[in-house]
This record gives C-alpha cells, structure tokens and sequence, in this order.
C-alpha cells in the first residue's frame, strides 16, 4: 500500500456496544373480556346463533296467543330452541378461555342426564338427583381445569 491510500490519524471504528433488549413479556391474562376477543362462530358471516333466538321468540309468542293443543308444542320449541342456541354460544365462548360459563354448562350436562332416566325409567328420584349432582361435579370440575388452560390462569372472567 502507498502512502495515499493510508489516511493518518484515523483508526476503525469501534462496533457500537450490543445492547440486551429486554424481552416484552405476554400480557397477562386480563380480568375483563373485551368484546374485540369474543370467539367467533364457525359460521361468522351469517348470524345463525341469533336468527335461531329470533325463531324461538317467534315460535314462543306464537304459542302464548294460540290456543287448544298447539300452544304447548309451539312454546315448547320455542324455549328448547333458545336453550340450544343459548348452550351453543356458552360452549364456544367457554372452550376459546372468553367468559367462563362453567356452572351453566354443568347444570345443562346434569339436566341432560337426569330428564331421560326422570321421563322413562322407574329409577326413585333420590338416586336421580344424587346422580345429577355426581354429574354436575365432575363436569364442572373439568370446565373449570379446560378454562383455565384457556385463559391463561384466570378462573373466571367477566
């Protein structure tokens, strides 16, 4: 090398320092839902949950006016119609760690057991509600477990 290309005096730079950035850490679960976290339906665009509730009000006002045999089988549908729709949403927003709807969802499973055996078996009605009550237990028992694996941490949410 010549003496031209040599600058003087001047050395190389030295690196800038590295600097440790801390790592952001996850947010905490919050207490509160927020409507922008719902879950949404399998069928999102098309609101199927509420035009089944819409059909079930319909069905049940249609049923409180009628009259004669109808008025049962009309208002009858009408509330299976709003429960089911109503059970739907619970189960979607407790899997996804949303809002926990544990006690509805074990109540529902209890229920779901105990009518059959209650309408068409001659089991007494102290082993009925003795085996509703083992259901609801178990069942809330791992709702509650599922929910909190969801959610991260959080046993309920509002």
């Amino acid at each position: 090398m010549g003496r031209r290309s040599r600058k003087r005096g001047m050395t190389a730079p030295a690196p800038p320092p590295v600097v440790e950035r801390p790592r952001p850490r996850p947010a905490a679960p919050r207490p509160r839902a927020r409507m922008a976290d719902a879950p949404k339906a399998p069928w999102a665009p098309v609101p199927l949950t509420e035009l089944v509730v819409l059909l079930s009000m319909a069905l049940i006002v249609a049923g409180v006016l009628s009259d004669g045999p109808r008025r049962g089988a009309l208002m009858g549908c009408g509330f299976a119609l709003v429960s089911l729709a109503g059970i739907e949403l619970a189960v979607r927003e407790h899997l996804a760690g949303y809002r926990s709807h544990s006690t509805l969802l074990a109540g529902a499973s209890a229920i779901l057991v105990a009518a059959p055996l209650f309408l068409w078996t001659g089991i007494p009605q102290i082993v009925i509600f003795g085996l509703a009550v083992a259901v609801f237990a178990l069942v809330f028992a791992r709702l509650r477990r599922a929910f909190r694996a969801r959610s991260g941490g959080l046993g309920f949410r509002a």
